[in-house]
């Protein structure tokens, strides 16, 4: 029998309102001892609670018998003030009761186990917890609404077929018909497989929309790189000098950008380096500019603005000449962070280009490593099936059951204990 846990659904601290939530079996009497008689199934009801003769607080309550609840479970919400003092009342209270506090994540995996939400979904709702912006709240509720799950489920049904037209090749290898389920097990097999290989060629883009993608700024000392990330930034990220060189490590910042997480990073100048430590922060900065997007920023009133930039340097995303409050003219993007003159077309090129790096078809996308991981293993066992002889259909049919395990990963459709335990070790306690 699974232990009653409680926690706190609502953010910590001082507020107006906290929602405690309670799963498991001693929910029902749990509730009825400290707010009498169960009330009717999914309408509030106001209650005094009171433990030991001594009162709680006056709460709203909430009762959701099993299996309609979020966990499956018979749960139990107190909507109580949330003053500490309340809240810590009542955890006493639930503890003497034979609750237990939730362990992170807790109350998503018993959703999961009692099979009222798939991995992705549960994974999802992880993601609307901590989306920053429009299009990470967007991408959170597609998966939550089973979009990757429809998509992964498609595939392994269509596994399942083939593996099925791979069995009979087996057992009906003698009479003519195994040739013919062979063939038509391979066909099947090498469709999903180019599938699957399409949506893998764009997959970092949901980490990305997830995680925040990366805009490197390089560029020469003095052209205005830490002055441009103050102002993408609109406060003061990076020291901003006449000096030459001040910049020796990157800096980083996040940023909403049209809707987009953009982590932007200013870097060391590029230029001959003048000593070791010089040296390592532009070595750090081309690192930096290998992940993500590069927007070059070159000084236009110089010269030669490009002097001093290593010839290995990235093709950038964008090129943008600063400076042009002195009055110079250059093909491209012209701005002038002193005055301000031209940043508004910067923002809009930047999340024209952001939106077009992390937009996709239609297609949902994924959001973890350990989808792309799965995925990455179903499609080594594909492309090892597709390899195997007519004459050994028992090779293909192995090769299509590790690929169907492999996806069956993503959704949860496989028995494993330390999937679950890794899925949910990064959830907040009250979900």
């Amino acid at each position: 029998m699974n232990a009653t846990i409680f926690a706190l659904a609502s953010a910590p601290g001082r507020a107006g309102v906290g929602v405690v939530r309670l799963s498991g079996p001693l929910a029902g009497p749990a509730l009825r001892a400290l707010a009498g008689p169960l009330p009717v199934p999914r309408q509030a009801s106001l209650r005094r609670l009171t433990h030991q003769e001594r009162g709680i607080d006056d709460a709203l309550i909430l009762w959701f018998a099993a299996p309609h609840s979020f966990t499956g479970e018979d749960v139990a919400e107190f909507h109580i003030h949330g003053g500490r003092a309340v809240r810590e009342a009542l955890f006493s209270a639930l503890s003497a009761l034979g609750a237990r506090p939730a362990e992170p994540g807790e109350f998503s995996r018993r959703a999961v186990e009692n099979g009222k939400l798939d991995l992705s979904r549960a994974e999802a709702i992880a993601d609307l917890a901590d989306a920053e912006t429009e299009a990470q709240l967007r991408q959170a509720l597609r998966q939550h609404e089973g979009a990757l799950a429809d998509l992964v489920e498609g595939w392994r049904t269509r596994l399942i077929g083939a593996l099925g037209r791979a069995e009979a090749a087996i057992d009906f290898s003698d009479d003519g018909v195994g040739k013919v389920e062979f063939c038509r097990a391979r066909q099947a097999a090498t469709e999903i497989y180019e599938e699957i290989q399409s949506h893998m060629d764009s997959s970092r883009r949901g980490e990305s929309l997830r995680e925040g993608l990366r805009l490197t700024i390089l560029g020469p000392p003095n052209a205005g790189k830490s002055s441009l990330i103050n102002t993408l930034a609109r406060r003061d990220v990076a020291i901003v000098s006449e000096t030459p060189g001040t910049t020796r490590d990157v800096v980083e910042a996040r940023l909403d950008l049209g809707g987009y997480l953009i982590t932007v990073a200013d870097t060391a100048g590029m230029r001959d380096a003048t000593d070791a430590i010089e040296a390592e922060g532009m070595r750090r900065a081309l690192c930096h500019a290998a992940e993500g997007m590069t927007l070059l920023l070159l000084d236009g009133n110089q010269e030669n603005p490009r002097m001093g930039l290593p010839p290995d340097l990235p093709e950038p995303d964008l090129t943008v000449w600063n400076k042009c409050d002195l009055g110079f003219s250059r093909d491209g993007l012209s701005i002038s962070l002193k005055t301000g003159k031209g940043v508004p077309e910067l923002l809009e090129m930047l999340r024209q280009k952001v939106q077009q790096r992390l937009e996709s078809d239609g297609a949902p996308l994924l959001t973890r490593p350990r989808h792309r991981h799965a995925l990455g293993e179903a499609l080594a066992a594909l492309r090892h099936g597709l390899g195997a002889p007519t004459e050994r259909p028992e090779l293909q049919a192995e090769d299509l059951r590790l690929a169907l395990r492999a996806i069956g990963r993503i959704t949860g459709q496989v028995d494993v204990e330390e999937l679950l335990d890794f899925v949910f070790r990064d959830f907040c306690i009250g979900k």
